[in-house]
């Protein structure tokens, strides 16, 4: 039958560039992935290759010097990343949703200023919704940026609030940044912006903005996750996404940018389970009990069927959202039955593998420890599961509107 969680139909530079991250995959990352996780040490060299690889530019047009490829391509190789150690993945996740924004709704000035840095990895991008109040309910967020009419300097905002969960928080020196502006709309989701805070990298405060430091986390470790505070910090109007055509329109902005991340997710939590099934059938494989190797016990042997069915049913519908995008379609739906199906199998299967491995599965020596504590985020990341329910029930609601 073949490996599992292949794809049909890819280009022959598709298949090098993959080819090519998977040997990167299995030669710098997983060899060092789970002594740099249990230390939360970030990648340095692991990043460095991926920088020399062109791996930040990977959608990024050509014209500013990326490699222009598409929203499947770029999944793909963040499926493979994350097999080696999804933290690796997240290095380049929200980069990439911030380049997109930029490159989907920015003004001409900010692809030219901004896109050719962030195609070489020089400028990192980190992408800022949540807040400590509020993480799926985007309407309750309460940061604001208030508006003071310039002189001959044109307009400024002046921002004050509380952000929260911001993956690459410190190493990235661009944020963007959904805040809530008085645009005087009837909806509150017309009253909000999205701003392209340029910051200083590190740890500390910077005119206005503080990132005090990483937060501790059960797993996606190696990558600091931060808060962001901003206190009085005053830009000019021309820092809004999009220019002037971009005020009022960061709900917008945002959620075509949290679009393409669910299918990040899901590509994460495929390649995830791709390497709990990997751990698992070959441990079932070596391990023997009662005279013969546990694969060939039925319990076993379907456990590892069960698991691989959930890879590949994963994988497809992740592949499927991406082309839909890719195609220019609105893929809201299919980007959240992929993030919903492909995060709760990722748990499953690693779950499963998990229990394959007995009580070695409990042990630190043994990778699987490291995927059981990653794959829970998958759940969460970019909207929950109850969230990607929500966004399709919605959409089969309308579409199945009780008429005939």
């Amino acid at each position: 039958m073949g490996r599992i969680a292949q794809t049909d139909d890819l280009t022959d530079v598709q298949r090098d560039i993959l080819a090519a991250v998977r040997t990167f995959v299995d030669k710098e990352i997983l060899p060092f992935a789970t002594e740099l996780e249990h230390a939360d040490e970030y990648p340095e060299s692991i990043v460095a290759s991926m920088k020399e690889m062109g791996l930040f530019g990977i959608t990024i047009p050509e014209q500013y010097g990326g490699l222009g490829e598409s929203l499947l391509t770029y999944a793909l190789v963040v499926e493979e990343i994350a097999r080696g150690w999804m933290s690796v993945a997240g290095v380049v996740n929200t980069h990439f949703i911030v380049a997109y924004l930029i490159g989907r709704h920015g003004t001409a000035d900010q692809r030219s200023r901004l896109l050719p840095r962030m195609a070489t990895g020089e400028l990192r991008g980190a992408f800022s919704m949540s807040e400590p109040g509020c993480g799926s309910d985007v309407a309750a967020i309460t940061t604001r940026a208030d508006r003071e009419v310039g002189d001959g300097d044109g307009d400024a905002y002046v921002l004050n609030g509380q952000k929260m969960w911001l993956t690459n928080g410190a190493r990235a020196g661009i944020v963007a940044t959904l805040v809530k502006t008085d645009e005087g709309a009837e909806s509150v989701y017309r009253n909000m912006t999205t701003f392209l805070l340029e910051k200083e990298p590190g740890f500390g405060t910077h005119d206005g903005i503080t990132i005090p430091g990483g937060i501790d986390k059960l797993g996606y470790k190696g990558i600091e996750t931060t808060e962001m505070i901003l206190t009085g910090h005053r830009v000019p109007a021309t820092a809004i996404l999009g220019g002037a055509d971009g005020r009022g329109q960061g709900f917008y902005q945002m959620m075509d940018g949290v679009e393409v991340g669910r299918v990040n997710v899901a590509a994460r939590a495929c390649g995830i389970m791709i390497r709990a099934f990997e751990l698992g059938i070959a441990y079932a494989q070596t391990r023997r009990t009662f005279g013969r190797p546990i694969a060939e016990h039925q319990a076993i042997a379907f456990k590892l069927a069960e698991m691989a069915t959930k890879v590949e049913a994963g994988h497809l519908m992740m592949v499927s959202a991406a082309r839909k995008k890719d195609s220019g379609q609105r893929n809201d739906v299919s980007a959240g039955m992929a993030k919903y199906l492909a995060s709760e199998y990722c748990h499953e299967v690693t779950t499963e593998a998990f229990r394959i491995h007995g009580g070695y599965g409990y042990s630190k020596e043994y990778e699987i420890e490291r995927l059981y504590r990653e794959a829970p985020f998958m759940l969460i990341g970019e909207g929950t599961s109850e969230i990607q329910k929500r966004i399709i029930s919605r959409a089969l609601l309308r579409e199945y509107d009780g008429t005939h």
